[in-house]
């Protein structure tokens, strides 16, 4: 990445002005968290509800403390595993956090981003990032600079690009009620590795608007413009709408009808964490084919299988 773009992008975050930027997971929207006129400028911008709290980006765990208070011990061991990485944990708030960022709650999420643009962004500012995925609310995430530039024709001038994303799926949230950790978001960090250090994680995954505590809670979101179906089973499905413009998402390669018009195959080998890797961009091109439908196979449910499940199932439903 050339130095005069994150100076171009160190002078309009400074600005109050809006920058795309890479992570593992996905690109983000990027704002001062500190500054109401930017987060507004990212709610705005993604046409996303207020009560849909973001995610604040750090430069490293040491600045915990600046953004959150009153921290459990688990969060810190779980801040020392995973971080810089895909692990997001919601805490009691500072209250200088705006409230703008935090959908009203008292709570924020909080990550340090393990993608090199990202921390030498964080670390030539003063200040911490609110960025939420760089996509207007709902819609498929961004993997690649590509995407980010078609969405936001137009109307975004700085965007960093770092490549593919690493992990291709968001960060995994972990918050925590009474002292208790809670699974609010499937996602890169596998939940059996934050169970190591946890225990059994309880499950809050899906939400109404006002009880929003995280980012990805909404039963709809990730979604394709094209109507979305996921299945156990690709072979009966497919035959069930064979009159259509059919699309099929599938893990690993298989036989499939010749009246298929596209198909996308996350892994030949059926490794999971390619497969999370490549889900979005996948997913973005069968959405560019005119598809009356795209018909998703369901992942194992193990690993990574349990957050692209996660994904599939907010994208397909109604």
């Amino acid at each position: 990445m050339p130095s005069n773009a994150i100076q171009a992008a160190v002078a309009a975050l400074q600005n109050n002005e809006i920058v795309a930027m890479p992570t593992e997971t996905v690109y983000g929207l990027a704002g001062n968290a500190y500054s109401e006129v930017a987060v507004q400028k990212i709610f705005a911008l993604k046409n996303r509800p207020h009560y849909n709290p973001l995610i604040v980006h750090i430069k490293s765990a040491h600045y915990l403390q600046q953004v959150a208070k009153n921290i459990p011990v688990v969060a810190i061991q779980l801040a020392d595993a995973f971080w810089p990485g895909p692990l997001t944990l919601v805490l009691e708030k500072q209250d200088h956090i705006p409230d703008l960022v935090t959908g009203g709650k008292n709570t924020v999420g909080v990550r340090v981003p393990g993608h090199p643009i990202a921390l030498e962004l964080l670390e030539a500012l003063d200040f911490p990032l609110a960025a939420p995925s760089a996509n207007p609310f709902g819609s498929i995430s961004p993997t690649t600079a590509k995407h980010v530039a078609d969405y936001f024709t137009g109307t975004l001038d700085i965007i960093l690009d770092g490549g593919s994303c690493d992990k291709g799926i968001e960060s995994t949230i972990v918050g925590f009620e009474n002292g208790e950790p809670i699974l609010y978001r499937q996602g890169s960090t596998k939940t059996e590795d934050i169970e190591k250090i946890t225990g059994v994680l309880k499950m809050r995954v899906h939400a109404n608007n006002e009880s929003v505590v995280a980012p990805g809670m909404l039963s709809k979101h990730y979604a394709p413009s094209t109507t979305t179906i996921l299945t156990d089973d690709i072979t009966s499905d497919i035959q069930k709408y064979s009159d259509k413009r059919i699309g099929v998402l599938q893990l690993s390669p298989t036989t499939l009808p010749s009246f298929v018009i596209a198909v996308e195959t996350l892994s030949q080998t059926g490794n999971l964490e390619e497969a999370a890797k490549n889900l979005y961009a996948a997913m973005h091109r069968l959405d560019h084919q005119n598809l009356d439908l795209i018909i998703a196979q369901k992942m194992p449910a193990v690993g990574m299988g349990l957050a692209i499940n996660d994904k599939l199932e907010r994208a397909a439903t109604k």
